[in-house]
């Protein structure tokens, strides 16, 4: 039986420009999380817009299937072209965003832009999602080490992301993995991943008899983290089964 927790909060900024969403079709879920980019109102609805659209195609047509996710980040993508085409705003109406996909036994992801969906296997080790990111490029060539993402200057600076016109895909997919029992997932935007080490994510999941209490004690220790730091929008969404 899965089950999941959602939080999302403006932190120290005047809007949310986050959003998420989850729909249920048969056996199988599927999770949406986004970060919008844009200021001025441009952001929330360039979240908002990608992740309705993505719940609304995989509840009339959606599985667990590549094809599923490559048309939720393309039917996203078009959505985004054409409502900045609407109003007179190219390039200007931004979103990342991660798409989990699982049936509790097999799952299939896809991301763009510097959210991340983090999977963790038994409870122990640890996979992420690299970013699409000036720092993650660096990390990647080996001029900075990975922890050093967290806070690099160059960070907001994204080599991909919808709303922006596309000259290849502009989004990763993961190949199916079998799912464990102790299995969970955690889908969520740099303002939450920035201020919560991995280890602490782990350490934390080892005390939390749910997906909401894991992440209800990771949210203490990011309003930790932002009594010395401005804290961006937060949001995540925790995934996995009965504790």
């Amino acid at each position: 039986m899965l089950e999941y927790g959602v939080i999302s909060q403006k932190g120290s900024r005047k809007v949310n420009e986050d959003f998420t969403g989850a729909v249920r079709k048969g056996d199988t879920w599927c999770f949406v999380l986004a970060d919008g980019l844009g200021g001025e109102g441009k952001g929330e609805i360039a979240s908002s817009l990608a992740v309705q659209s993505v719940l609304e195609y995989f509840r009339s047509e959606g599985g667990l299937t590549r094809e599923c996710l490559e048309k939720c980040f393309e039917l996203a993508q078009d959505g985004l072209l054409k409502k900045q085409r609407e109003m007179n705003c190219s390039n200007e109406m931004k979103t990342t965003m991660v798409v989990l996909l699982t049936d509790g036994k097999h799952a299939r992801w896809g991301h763009s832009g510097d959210s991340r969906l983090y999977y963790i296997e038994d409870g122990e080790r640890f996979f992420h999602t690299r970013d699409h990111s000036v720092p993650q490029m660096l990390a990647a060539l080996g001029a900075i080490e990975e922890k050093d993402i967290r806070g690099h200057e160059d960070r907001n600076r994204l080599l991909k992301a919808l709303g922006v016109e596309w000259t290849s895909a502009g989004y990763e997919i993961s190949e199916e993995v079998d799912v464990k029992e102790s299995d969970c997932f955690l889908l969520c935007t740099d303002g939450f991943w920035e201020g919560i080490t991995e280890e602490q994510m782990l350490a934390d999941l080892k005390i939390s008899e749910s997906m909401e209490q894991w992440l209800e004690t990771m949210e203490r220790e990011l309003l930790e983290y932002g009594t010395s730091n401005e804290l961006d929008n937060y949001s995540a969404v925790a995934v996995g089964k009965g504790r």
